[in-house]
């Protein structure tokens, strides 16, 4: 099943939102001096902070790109204190 997640650096405080059907080998990625060459390389090392497992990879695609649009701190924060919002999400999205 595909997952949307939300990682935290340890280091910087800050946030990456992502998608993957595999979260084991993706926080792995993200942690990798060797392996990660993208923007998430500067926060290492990262925490999941935020899974969310849906149905398709579509699906994880729609609400991936909606919480990276809310480009929100307080947003992040909340989906992890809050369920009904992945819920409503996955209802809006579905």
């Amino acid at each position: 099943m595909p997952f949307v997640y939300i990682i935290k650096s340890i280091r910087t405080e800050g946030f990456y939102i992502g998608k993957t059907y595999d979260l084991e080998q993706r926080l792995r990625y993200h942690n990798s001096l060797e392996l990660n060459t993208g923007v998430s390389k500067l926060g290492i090392p990262w925490e999941f902070l935020f899974i969310l497992e849906v149905s398709t990879y579509a699906l994880a695609g729609k609400l991936e790109m909606y919480t990276k649009r809310m480009k929100s701190r307080e947003y992040c924060i909340s989906l992890t204190k809050y369920p009904e919002i992945s819920q409503k999400l996955i209802e809006k999205y579905s």
